[in-house]
């Protein structure tokens, strides 16, 4: 599937919910600009990575009319050439609500084939969703006494590290940035992982807090704060995942990491 033009993305205005199946309703986005910006030219990426949608409205009709319901965790890897716009999903999931289906195994398999054709690459689904995580392992920061005053643009002149080396895991639920088109809020919690130069937190705090006004995709927000912590910090191993808030019924969890880091277990956060 090619990335239709952006004045046919459902962003931003009305669009009535679909009342039949309709794959059309996809909206891929290429990422490379978005990695252009970023000083990356899609070959040979710094970072491997998923962006891992949770669903929580799913529906179909059974073979003889009975509506099903279910939850759903979809896996799009962060090389796909596309990402999937969430409204998109959402009005495409919704299009599945008077469509009947002989299986669960029939559902899934047309999901998978659909997202897989709008991000350019194989697209996994499992029925259900990740248990919550326990306590959060690691050291918040959001405690951190400090003033802080920039609000946007992103500014990794925030971020220092300094001997000796760590390793270590840092969170916070103070990210915060916006939809580029509808300017709506997207809040996440943030987990850094890493080894190397010890972080200065009360930096690295302010930068997050430096995307409060910023407008941008989840996924190009993640992929920012993994290419500024790697150019003002220079771990040797890093993860980054931001955990976001629901929206529509999805919300979405994209992690890049270090090539060869084994991906974090898939949970949900409080706020999901």
């Amino acid at each position: 599937m090619s990335a239709p033009s952006a004045d046919a993305s459902p962003l931003g205005r009305e669009v009535a919910y679909p009342g039949r199946y309709d794959p059309g309703l996809l909206f891929p986005i290429p990422r490379a600009a978005g990695r252009a910006a970023l000083g990356l030219d899609g070959v040979g990426l710094p970072f491997i990575g998923l962006d891992r949608w949770q669903a929580y409205e799913l529906s179909w009709l059974d073979g003889r009319g009975k509506p099903q319901v279910a939850t759903a965790t979809l896996t799009v890897p962060a090389d796909s050439p596309q990402l999937i716009e969430s409204k998109s999903l959402k009005l495409y999931l919704n299009s599945f609500n008077g469509e009947r289906f002989a299986s669960e195994a029939e559902v899934r398999a047309r999901i998978e084939a659909d997202l897989g054709a709008a991000a350019g690459a194989a697209v996994a689904l499992a029925f259900g969703l990740p248990e919550m995580a326990p306590a959060a392992s690691g050291e918040c920061i959001d405690g951190l006494d400090v003033a802080i005053d920039r609000y946007g643009p992103p500014d990794p002149a925030c971020l220092s590290a300094s001997n000796p080396d760590v390793t270590e895991t840092l969170t916070s639920a103070l990210l915060k940035s916006n939809c580029p088109v509808t300017g709506q809020p997207d809040w996440a919690d943030l987990t850094l992982a890493y080894s190397g130069p010890r972080i200065d937190r009360e930096g690295l705090l302010r930068y997050l807090v430096s995307f409060r006004d910023h407008a941008e995709f989840h996924e190009q927000c993640v992929e920012r704060i993994f290419r500024d912590v790697l150019a003002r910090c220079a771990p040797q191993a890093r993860s980054v995942e931001a955990r976001y808030t629901r929206r529509g019924g999805l919300d979405i969890n994209p992690w890049r990491a270090t090539p060869g880091t084994p991906p974090p277990p898939p949970q949900r956060a409080l706020r999901q």
